[in-house]
């Protein structure tokens, strides 16, 4: 529960939610009502991961058979990198996953061989960085025999979005326009550091200094990653922002991340805030806002 002078945030578990609308009906009017089964979501994810290990065994089926899995209509293609991320992908249905990221851009071909992977009608690409949408345009273009549909997403918490709001009864157009419209209600901040001394937005920065870049430029600069990735999500964080998720890197210890988690509940007590290992190369954390 969060309150300020006129309005109260109240966040229930319950297994009627009828009932606590009545009750909190008694002390005054309600709006932005919301309620989720959680139920259902879990249901959802063990179908999903079902679902996940079955395609495994199938392709691990087909290539030891030394062919490809049965046609379908829908496949997926990710670029990502760090084990955790990659796990992540693979539970919400990506196909292929291409390693690469801010300082390893796959190529045209190495889109082209992971398209050749996929057997499906339709392929959607997400690329997950800006620097990579071109050369997924390019493996498109070049593909006679299937559907090539580029989502632009330019990180890797975009294109999580982007994947879970994929919906099968969709036509690929439609797919496309709604998938790259929910990644557009998503900020991601982005904790590395300076290789170099420079001048970015106004800001100075040291060799060395820990840095949280924003989808339009500099976030928060500082000495410590976990002081200034709490600094960046004071500055990406506003009232529409209810869900935050924050992906840790592979230098980063279990323990300091979810340090920096209880810090940020303790800043942030009307936000759902969600940690989840990434495993990610270069990046301290991987954070996004909805």
């Amino acid at each position: 529960m969060v309150s300020d002078e006129e309005i109260v945030k109240v966040h229930v578990h319950t297994n009627h939610p009828g009932l606590a609308f009545e009750k909190a009906l008694t002390f005054g009017s309600l709006s932005r009502m919301k309620v989720d089964n959680m139920r259902e979501e879990h249901q959802e994810r063990v179908i999903q991961d079902a679902e996940r290990i079955a395609r495994e065994q199938a392709e691990e089926k087909a290539a030891k058979e030394g062919g490809l899995s049965e046609r379908k209509e829908y496949g997926f293609i990710a670029v990502s990198s760090g084990e955790g991320l990659k796990e992540i992908f693979k539970g919400i249905g990506t196909d292929y996953l291409i390693e690469g990221g801010q300082t390893m851009n796959p190529s045209t071909e190495d889109m082209l061989n992971a398209i050749h992977k996929v057997n499906a009608d339709n392929i959607f690409i997400l690329p997950n960085n800006k620097n990579i949408i071109m050369a997924a345009q390019q493996a498109g273009a070049l593909t006679e025999d299937k559907t090539i549909i580029v989502i632009p997403s330019k990180t890797v918490p975009q294109g999580i979005t982007a994947l879970v709001n994929f919906m099968p009864d969709l036509s690929p157009g439609e797919n496309l326009k709604n998938m790259a419209s929910e990644m557009e209600n998503v900020k991601t901040a982005q904790v590395t550091y300076a290789v170099r001394t420079t001048n970015i937005d106004g800001n100075d920065i040291q060799e060395g200094d820990i840095m949280a870049i924003g989808d339009q430029g500099i976030l928060a600069v500082g000495k410590e990653r976990g002081r200034t990735a709490l600094d960046a999500l004071k500055a990406m964080l506003d009232e529409d922002s209810e869900l935050i998720t924050v992906y840790y890197g592979g230098d980063v210890p279990e323990g300091e991340a979810r340090a920096l988690i209880s810090q940020a509940e303790q800043l942030f007590p009307d936000k759902e805030i969600e940690l989840q290992y990434g495993g990610q190369p270069i990046y301290y954390y991987l954070i996004s806002a909805e």
